[in-house]
């Protein structure tokens, strides 16, 4: 599995953006989506996740704001971010687990919201 994102950019805060994250190779593997994002200085941290089942959790700090949904296929992952505020500044990255449990991360999108 290939994952490449896009979508990142720079926003005012209260602006929108939505991230793309486009599977290649066995996507018929995968079984949970996610998007992370690191801010300079702090940890990977889990923003949204998708499972096979359409199950979703988000983190508390983007509930209301960020939704993680596919297309019919399958073959693309997005994150619609609104509200945007200057904390949500980060590194993107998007995240996909197989049945059989491999973990594969796409390359990260820069995110700025500006105050």
């Amino acid at each position: 599995v290939q994952l490449q994102a896009s979508g990142g950019g720079l926003v005012q805060a209260g602006g929108s953006l939505r991230l793309s994250c486009r599977a290649s190779g066995s996507i018929f593997e995968i079984n949970t989506v996610s998007w992370y994002r690191q801010a300079p200085g702090k940890q990977r941290e889990l923003v949204a996740s998708l499972t096979g089942d359409g199950r979703t959790t988000y983190a508390d700090s983007v509930k209301g704001r960020f939704i993680i949904s596919t297309d019919n296929s399958k073959s693309t992952v997005y994150l619609q971010m609104d509200r945007l505020k200057p904390e949500d500044t980060a590194v993107y990255y998007c995240y996909s687990v197989t049945n059989g449990g491999r973990h594969y991360w796409g390359q990260g999108t820069q995110v700025t919201v500006s105050s």
